[in-house]
């Protein structure tokens, strides 16, 4: 059993619990206060007390049940936002990041899980084990290939980055309302009258650190909002994390960790028909088959070599 602590009065969702457990403290001490010395009172008093602690230990227990259920979503968020953006390689750059989209996506609806397009090259994908899985693909990946508008079959090497950011019920940081700039437009794309003549898209900027996020695929003005402040909220999260690994930086080296964004941690190498990841120096063959979602053994290879204990 957990000892009762003032701070579950600061918890949103143990809030009431704590107001109610305070209470029945009060009434105890009140039925203790008032039986003085008579017997019949003082037993009373006791069986009150009895009643009062019994129902105390549920609430405990409740709020243990509460805060651990907290602690698991932190732990292992149910849902994860995807967001790819085109790099070096111009059009072919934006062809490859749009592959990426799909092969995740595939994956997805391979594992089972719900994928939702937030806007353009940004994707939520909700599935108990989606971060686990998917965690380790923040980085920079990089294709080698011949596009098909080469006319003269040269190989062009392009790259996109990927960010996958896991949406947690309680974030690390605060956000001052304050430091948000919030812009409406018009959602982009087929969707009927609404789409086209509300302007229900939404983009919010932290002014502190210039990070943007747009939000498009809801179908009103607050639903967006509330999707993009989700997102800018993982992103700032995010940040935070990729500034705390820095910090340890030698530590990290020696890690398969989540990496940021510069880093590249992949090759698509078409020609070999071969997939290299640089962080676990291994490759895979049948690369239009990965391409359609089949990248099972990598995410496992990835998952195996991150929970290592000498990589953890």
């Amino acid at each position: 059993m957990i000892d009762y602590s003032p701070e579950y009065k600061k918890n949103f969702a143990t809030a009431y619990l704590a107001e109610e457990y305070e209470r029945l403290e009060k009434e105890a001490i009140d039925a203790r206060a008032s039986a003085g010395a008579d017997e019949d009172l003082i037993q009373m008093a006791e069986e009150d007390e009895a009643r009062v602690r019994a129902r105390q230990e549920a609430i405990l227990t409740e709020i243990e049940q509460i805060l651990a259920k907290e602690k698991e979503e932190v732990a292992h968020p149910t849902s994860v936002v995807m967001e790819l953006r085109a790099g070096a390689g111009g059009d072919e750059a934006t062809i490859f990041a749009n592959d990426l989209k799909e092969m995740y996506q595939k994956y997805a609806e391979r594992r089972g899980w719900k994928t939702r397009v937030i806007d353009d090259l940004t994707f939520e994908i909700v599935g108990a084990d989606a971060y686990s899985a998917l965690r380790y693909e923040t980085g920079v990946h990089r294709v080698q290939r011949v596009p098909l508008t080469e006319k003269s079959g040269r190989i062009h090497t392009s790259t996109a980055s990927v960010a996958v950011l896991p949406i947690r019920a309680k974030s690390k940081i605060e956000i001052n309302p304050t430091d948000i700039e919030m812009e409406f437009s018009r959602s982009g794309g087929a969707g009927g009258q609404n789409v086209n003549k509300v302007e229900t898209a939404v983009r919010l900027i932290h002014k502190p650190t210039g990070i943007d996020v747009r939000s498009s695929s809801e179908r009103s003005q607050l639903a967006n909002r509330e999707k993009a402040m989700q997102i800018l909220t993982a992103k700032l999260d995010f940040l935070h994390e990729e500034e705390e690994a820095k910090k340890h930086a030698a530590v990290r080296k020696e890690q398969i960790g989540t990496a940021d964004r510069s880093e590249k941690i992949r090759t698509y190498n078409y020609l070999q028909d071969r997939i290299t990841d640089h962080r676990l120096k291994e490759s895979w063959h049948n690369l239009p088959k990965m391409m359609l979602g089949d990248i099972d053994d990598i995410v496992q290879a990835l998952q195996a070599a991150g929970s290592a204990p000498a990589l953890a």
